[in-house]
């Protein structure tokens, strides 16, 4: 590894000043080591607690949470500029998945007891030790929540590498557990650059390792851990399609889609960002979320009237409208939007873009930002044929009244989820996880518990069976 001075810090760049508020050192060699070790050592007492005592351990993280909601909030609206509304949301959101999983734990990862001619046989789900997280900045509270929730719960410990962009997040979850109980080494955050978590896979302690980026560092980990022959579960990046097949109720599709797009300023792996919509309606939809995107107010994440905020830095903003340029420039027609808002900080105007056609980076590429792109297509086949025409396949949106056509169209897009007549979401109660190049694995509900427990086969039978 490198010299320490010469380690990056880790900062706290308000996207909405594009002012530097807060720096922290790098981890240390020796505070790397020393915090797997721990996090090996303590794992031989933690997975031998009652479901009762990690369940409390939990429930008392998830009361410091509702108790400092509006602190923690406010520390995603600084470092990452997400609006204080939808902060607050995100950390209801985490509450729910800590209580879930307190509630749930013990009943989903019970014996589960197997049919065979001789003898008996059950499966034991048993913690596998370290679990290595590496996580994203769009959503600094769920994404590590989700992930350390299930894996404590189930006996695992923890060790965090966040979004370098979101270190008093980072801090802030760790304070959570250690105030809530948890002994030294079941949670742990370390300073830590991209390049260098990859390298850290091959340690000893670790594993398993959990991810959330892009598709290119999901690369690199999956490489990192295969060759060292540990679990991974990896969510990478997504271009959801939305089929908008029903014609009714058009006012309410479309606000719903492209309010739903702006959330989290358009920062969200399972955001609507192609929305593939009937020529019969196409003109008619695109100009209702026109005159939505008109009256949306941008501005200080902090102001309670605000609706969508900067993205998470001036290299984000200027990708995002890199590939809105490219894509005007090769044919297609920006109807609204396209341009960095006026005055500091890391705005950008929601943006609608539509006759997008491949070989455009809008077609291939992941937008992350507030851009609505619309996709006429002459009927449902050729519908569910863009939907389909994408390396990802994370998540998707149906909307159709008619419920049996709608699974029907659902069944037939390649994705990890499809939700019926709503825009993707995530909740403790239901599964979690994409297909193709969106990764692999699952989170949440009882599919993200086990991920990281050895299913192991206890058979007994009489010594007199014969073999």
């Amino acid at each position: 590894m490198e010299h320490e001075e010469n380690k990056k810090k880790f900062k706290t760049i308000n996207p909405a000043t594009n002012k530097s508020e807060k720096e922290f050192d790098h981890s240390s060699d020796e505070y790397i080591k020393a915090a797997f070790e721990k996090a090996d050592e303590v794992f031989r007492s933690w997975k031998k607690k009652s479901f009762e005592e990690r369940a409390e351990l939990l429930n008392n993280v998830s009361k410091l949470m509702k108790k400092r909601s509006d602190e923690l909030a406010k520390l995603c609206c600084i470092e990452m500029g997400k609006i204080f509304k939808e902060a607050k949301g995100e950390i209801e959101v985490c509450i729910g998945i800590l209580e879930y999983y307190a509630k749930n734990g013990k009943d989903i990862l019970k014996d589960k007891p197997i049919e065979t001619p001789h003898g008996k046989a059950f499966i034991a789900y048993e913690p596998i030790g370290v679990i290595f997280s590496i996580q994203p900045w769009n959503f600094p509270f769920y994404q590590v929540i989700r992930s350390a929730a299930p894996s404590i719960m189930a006996g695992n410990t923890y060790v965090l590498k966040h979004a370098g962009n979101v270190p008093q997040c980072a801090l802030s979850i760790e304070k959570l557990f250690k105030d809530a109980g948890a002994p030294q080494g079941v949670f742990t955050n370390i300073f830590v650059s991209g390049k260098e978590a990859s390298e850290l896979i091959s340690n000893e302690f670790i594993k398993g390792v959990t991810f959330t980026g892009s598709e290119q560092a999901g690369m690199s980990v999956a490489s990192e851990a295969g060759r060292n022959v540990k679990k991974t579960v990896l969510e990478l990046g997504g271009s959801d399609p939305c089929i908008v097949l029903d014609e009714s109720d058009l006012d309410d599709t479309v606000k719903m889609i492209a309010m739903g797009r702006l959330s989290n300023t358009g920062q969200v792996c399972t955001s609507p960002k192609r929305i593939i919509v009937l020529e019969s309606v196409a003109k008619e939809f695109t100009e209702k979320a026109k005159a939505i995107y008109e009256k949306v107010k941008i501005g200080n994440p902090l102001d309670a009237d605000t609706q969508l905020g900067p993205l998470k830095g001036v290299d984000a903003m200027e990708k995002v409208l890199e590939q809105v340029q490219d894509t005007v420039n090769a044919g297609a027609k920006l109807v609204y939007g396209g341009k960095k808002q006026d005055g500091e900080g890391a705005f950008m105007q929601p943006t609608i873009i539509t006759d997008i056609k491949p070989g455009m980076r809008a077609y291939s590429e992941e937008i992350f930002g507030p851009v609505l792109a619309i996709y006429p297509a002459k009927n449902e086949e050729e519908a569910i044929k863009i939907a389909n025409d994408t390396r990802y396949g994370l998540g998707a949106t149906v909307i159709c009244r008619d419920e049996k056509k709608a699974v029907e169209v659902a069944r037939q897009i390649d994705s990890g989820m499809v939700f019926i007549n709503h825009i993707t979401t995530s909740v403790a109660e239901l599964p979690f996880g994409g297909v193709k190049k969106s990764g692999y694995g699952r989170e949440l509900h009882h599919e993200g518990i086990k991920e990281f427990t050895n299913h192991k086969l206890i058979r007994t039978s009489s010594m007199d069976v014969a073999f």
